[in-house]
């Protein structure tokens, strides 16, 4: 039945080409952003997951950053360690010397004074952005190594590791760098890297010599001298140990951080071969509808002919 009230045909065109129009403006919509997936009315589920990813990706580049500082601290630490290290040889090479027959004693210590000044010195200004891990008075230094979301995905927290507590280079009390015993919770003589447990007490910055030392006693002081070379190259090793673990730490996080990345776009991002075929398709669509919403509307024309 034709009805010049109610176009049938044109109100059936008009809904397809509104259809049309609405799936191109998304298509669009999705080839100007690259995302398919770009507000939660696109797919509640998937924009949760990629919001909440994102946001654990900040926070890994933060990690990152954190390690970069981490390492340059470890850095500074072993580097002064390592010179130290040199210097306490020069002093066990000058009290090795003193043996001799003949040495003036004196212009010996005069030396040894220096080396020991020049410790000193290497302790105190190992420090990175405010921070010395030769001289840790309080005895525990840490780094940023990770960060952990829970499995229940309510909330994540960062962990921390490397700790140097006992191993500290260690010089005296007025510059809080003697072996901090983390069980007393005190500073003492007997923990220190420059530090033994002899009963003489002698450590490597306050040991000193005269025309009166004997051989005996020098083979003490180089003893003593011998056990801090020991720890020194220990805790030289646990800073080398760290240094690469924060190697290893940060080429994770770059790989962690890459894929996470590529997880979310799989998620969210347009397949942009894809939506370029569809846009094709739709403006075709378009034009056929418009084509039969034109032939729909002429109808109406057609029936006056029937009155003539």
């Amino acid at each position: 039945m034709s009805s010049i009230l109610t176009n049938t045909a044109a109100t059936a065109a008009l809904q397809t080409l509104r259809t049309i129009n609405n799936d191109m403006d998304s298509t669009q919509n999705r080839i100007s952003s690259g995302m398919r997936v770009a507000a939660a009315s696109d797919n509640a589920a998937y924009w949760s997951i990629a919001t909440t990813m994102r946001s654990d990706n900040k926070a890994l580049s933060a990690v990152n950053d954190a390690l970069g500082i981490g390492a340059a601290k470890v850095d500074v630490a072993y580097g002064a360690v390592d010179a130290s290290i040199d210097v306490v040889n020069e002093i066990k090479k000058k009290l090795v010397s003193a043996k001799e027959q003949g040495v003036d004693k004196a212009k010996v210590q005069e030396e040894i004074t220096q080396l020991q000044g020049q410790l000193k010195s290497i302790a105190e200004s190992a420090s990175f952005n405010g921070q010395n891990w030769v001289a840790a008075a309080d005895g525990s230094v840490t780094v940023v190594t990770g960060f952990v979301r829970s499995a229940d995905t309510s909330g994540g927290s960062p962990t921390t590791s490397v700790s140097v507590k006992t191993e500290a280079l260690t010089i005296d009390n007025d510059n809080k760098l003697l072996g901090f015993d983390s069980s007393a919770g005190t500073l003492t003589l007997t923990e220190g890297i420059l530090g033994n447990t002899r009963t003489d007490g002698n450590i490597v910055v306050s040991l000193s010599i005269n025309s009166g030392t004997t051989d005996t006693q020098l083979d003490g002081m180089i003893s003593d001298v011998d056990e801090s070379l020991k720890l020194m190259a220990s805790l030289g090793s646990k800073f080398g140990s760290v240094s690469m673990r924060i190697g290893l730490q940060e080429d994770f996080m770059s790989k962690l951080s890459d894929a996470i990345e590529k997880g979310v776009g799989r998620l969210v991002d347009a397949d942009m071969n894809e939506e370029s075929t569809r846009l094709k398709a739709l403006q075709t669509q378009q034009q056929l509808a418009i084509q039969s919403l034109s032939i729909a509307n002429s109808n109406s024309q057609n029936i006056l002919s029937l009155f003539r």
